[in-house]
């Protein structure tokens, strides 16, 4: 896990690193954030389906304890607002990250929960001496495609999309500047 200190992105919202503890309420918030973007694009019995409910909440659980994964809870009055996953892309290209999950509840969209676990991101890729980050963003969230370019993410070219792809794929390149 690459450490994460605690930060802070505005007066209420506060970025830690996930403990077993938050796992039900990073599943809920999965949950609700996952429907927002998949409704009208995934039949409603998948969305609702407690067997792939039971799937994400074993992925998440893995994720909050392998060593090698990171997996970021904001919080706003202690509660889970948004939540963030991450690890290195592969062993031969250990200066890349993967940026696998970043949720916000669609009740907090645009009041700065997101950018808060952005930045957290960042700055821990940063301290872990990572040059570039990767993701794959729905091709149909325009919400999150708008998100990420507005935080310096690019198309990345070495993966161009096949016509059928359902994601897109996505690179920061994490220079001094970059947020």
């Amino acid at each position: 896990m690459t450490p994460v200190p605690d930060a802070t992105d505005g007066p209420d919202t506060l970025v830690r690193a996930a403990v077993p503890g938050d796992l039900e309420a990073i599943v809920a918030l999965h949950t609700r954030a996952r429907a927002s973007y998949y409704r009208g694009r995934l039949p409603e019995a998948l969305l609702d389906d407690p067997a792939e409910r039971a799937r994400w909440r074993e992925a998440w659980a893995g994720a909050i304890e392998r060593p090698d994964d990171t997996v970021l809870c904001a919080e706003r009055a202690g509660t889970t607002v948004g939540i963030a996953s991450f690890r290195g892309e592969e062993p031969a290209r250990p200066d890349v990250v993967m940026l696998h999950q970043l949720h916000v509840d669609p009740a907090h969209w645009r009041s700065g929960v997101g950018s808060a676990l952005h930045g957290a991101c960042v700055s821990a890729w940063r301290a872990a001496g990572h040059s570039a980050a990767r993701l794959q963003v729905y091709w149909h969230n325009r919400r999150a495609r708008d998100f990420y370019a507005r935080h310096g993410w690019r198309p990345d070219e070495s993966r161009r999309p096949a016509p059928d792809d359902t994601h897109l794929s996505l690179l920061l390149t994490l220079s001094p500047g970059a947020r």
